[in-house]
């Protein structure tokens, strides 16, 4: 028969090895340059949406065109410093072009910010936002030309947020005022559309807000056990729906297009750790659209058409989030947004898992530390569990001579061997089926999934330092350290245990800390550490209790 617990290692494994590959992929990302948009498809003349209005709500089509690849002029970008962000501006069609996140370096202990947003050729991603009317300032083949009065805006020290406004004048009475404010501390820009409508007839115009971004997304491990990168959006009935870049060329594809009217909700891109997102005025009822044009996949919102009277004015208002993916920054901004932290199909498993580990921090400031308290609490609350297992695992070496006995008398007879072996379970009163020895193992796969996707989707987990030469947690060990640890605790751990009658099986078993250390060489030190940690504290536990179990304190046979 096949030994359970090579069975359970061999599972294992598989998963493992999923999330190796998986790993692989995201942490390679990091490195890998992007396909580069070439000077055939797209301009850096935004051109604004072909608006159609079906069912009496806005839905934009990007409409790219076909000229070369420029540069963005100087002249027409508006600078932004806050203690947070540095942000450029287009004053055509009021766009964020570049969003560069001050907090967050690109490479640990290097001065460079990640730059998200960006409008070069090879990590096209932008914020676009307009305002269509047969009046302005927006039309259907070309965005509006803004004035500014000032280049650039500084946030100082004292200052609570600070406001960037252009102004678009048509010369017929309507003038149309994009107003940016953007916060101390803060990721999230309110960028508001003031129209003031002097003429002497009504103005009407549609709002939308989208996000453009080329997908420079590796390709995807076999089973998939990577963090997101795609489109998401928020509605009533579903407040977080992932629509990926597959799901984006498959709704072009078959020319019915992605669809949805909602009330409030969102639309954003996401990938590892950070974020965009527009927020429109949760109020009013939006049609959520995707598009892809040219290598450029497009998702966001329009509203139905607005007017405003002779002699009115009317106020457009939304949140352009540009930042972390952090529940605490965006959790309150609308309903939702807080699942955009991708912790995977464990994810409940994994809010729990970091809300402990972030407690933890509050009071000790590391997060290694952090997780190795997390570990030995989870080994505290199923020691009873693990006492149990070694019971049974004590039983079974109890009757291993038994079990060679059998093997040697009925030699290569596997049926008769198998039968024998099954009188033995009901004489000694031990279900074969009884997983008691595996089961601290089986749980605590759940666990080690869901610490994978803290460790690779949480931010805050983002070069973050131990101790020594672990630097970042996040990161793999440069020294191969942690891994070889893990694979000599796994080898120690084994010997502890109860060996297999087979031969064979017993030298598979053993060569399993061989087959793990190889997969852990380049998983995140953290969750190394979490499996080096929890190893090491099993070897204790069977440790202890094997001696209680030599001493007759703990066995107990049942009747």
């Amino acid at each position: 028969m096949i030994d359970k617990k090579l069975l359970l290692y061999v599972a294992l494994g598989v998963v493992v090895f999923a999330l190796w590959e998986a790993w692989q992929k995201d942490y390679s990302q990091t490195n890998q340059t992007p396909t580069a948009i070439t000077s055939n498809n797209i301009s850096k003349e935004p051109s604004a949406n072909n608006v159609s209005i079906p069912q009496n709500t806005a839905t934009p089509t990007t409409t790219k065109n076909q000229s070369n690849l420029l540069e963005i002029p100087s002249s027409r970008l508006i600078k932004v410093h806050t203690d947070v962000l540095d942000v450029a501006i287009d004053s055509v069609g009021g766009n964020v072009v570049k969003a560069d996140l001050l907090k967050y370096k690109n490479v640990i202990y290097q001065d460079q910010p990640v730059q998200f947003l960006n409008d070069d050729s090879t990590k096209y991603y932008i914020a676009e936002s307009g305002l269509v009317g047969e009046q302005g300032p927006d039309l259907n083949n070309k965005q509006a030309q803004y004035s500014f009065s000032q280049k650039e805006y500084t946030l100082d020290k004292g200052q609570e947020n600070i406001k960037v406004k252009l102004v678009w004048s048509g010369g017929n009475g309507v003038t149309v005022f994009k107003i940016f404010t953007f916060t101390k501390n803060k990721y999230d820009i309110v960028v508001d559309y003031e129209i003031n409508n002097k003429s002497n007839k009504e103005w009407s115009g549609q709002f939308y807000a989208q996000i453009e971004r080329k997908n420079f997304d590796p390709s995807k491990g076999l089973f998939h056990f990577s963090t997101y990168t795609g489109g998401a959006i928020s509605s009533l009935e579903v407040p977080y729906q992932k629509v990926s870049f597959s799901d984006i060329e498959s709704a072009v594809k078959n020319k019915n297009g992605f669809l949805r009217d909602s009330q409030g909700g969102w639309a954003a891109m996401q990938q590892r750790y950070f974020l965009s997102v527009w927020v429109p005025d949760q109020t009013k009822t939006y049609r959520y659209f995707s598009n892809l044009n040219n290598g450029i996949y497009t998702i966001g919102f329009g509203e139905k058409a607005i007017t405003v009277s002779p002699g009115k004015t009317a106020t457009i208002s939304s949140i352009l989030y540009v930042g972390p993916e952090t529940a605490d920054n965006m959790g309150h901004l609308a309903k939702g947004l807080d699942r955009t932290v991708d912790y995977g199909w464990l994810w409940p498993i994994s809010i729990m898992f970091f809300w402990i580990l972030k407690n933890i921090y509050k009071f000790i400031g590391n997060w290694g530390w952090s997780i190795i308290l997390i570990t030995i609490l989870i080994k505290a609350v199923f020691y009873k569990l693990s006492e149990s297992s070694c019971r049974s695992m004590a039983r079974m070496r109890e009757l291993m001579p038994k079990m060679q006995a059998l093997k040697e008398r009925y030699g290569d007879d596997r049926q008769k061997l198998q039968q024998a072996t099954m009188e033995l379970y009901k004489k000694e009163k031990i279900n074969p089926l009884n997983l008691g020895g595996c089961l601290p193992m089986i749980v605590q796969i759940p666990f080690f999934i869901a610490l994978y996707y803290v460790l690779i989707s949480a931010v805050e987990l983002r070069h973050s330092p131990f101790m020594f030469w672990i630097h970042d947690l996040s990161a793999p060990d440069p020294f191969y350290i942690l891994p070889i640890l893990m694979g000599i605790s796994m080898f120690l751990q084994q010997r502890l245990s109860p060996t297999s009658a087979d031969p064979t099986q017993a030298k598979m078993m053993m060569f399993m800390p061989v087959i793990f250390t190889f997969f852990f060489l380049n998983f995140p030190s953290g969750l190394v550490l979490y499996w080096l940690v929890s190893n090491i504290l099993s070897i204790l536990q069977q440790w202890y209790i094997n001696r209680r179990l030599a001493a007759g304190v703990m066995i107990c046979r049942k009747p």
